[in-house]
């Protein structure tokens, strides 16, 4: 695994975006998407926020099962 590189929500929404998720809704500052997959989904919540932290970046990886290396320098 590299070094993460420093993303807005909204540039989170666009890499999800790119692999088949679709927003939902926003309600606040967070900005809800959705993919299906056979008989479920994935839902992930992002904050909009300028910068995500860390923490809050690897969390939004493993719930979507995306490849780290997309949000990685």
């Amino acid at each position: 695994m590299g070094r993460f590189r420093r993303l807005s929500g909204k540039e989170v929404c666009t890499i999800l975006a790119n692999n088949s998720f679709v927003k939902i809704r926003q309600k606040g500052s967070h900005i809800i998407m959705q993919k299906a997959v056979g008989n479920s989904t994935i839902t992930v919540p992002i904050p909009n926020h300028k910068e995500i932290k860390i923490g809050t970046l690897q969390s939004i990886i493993r719930q979507s099962g995306i490849p780290s290396n997309e949000f990685e320098v």
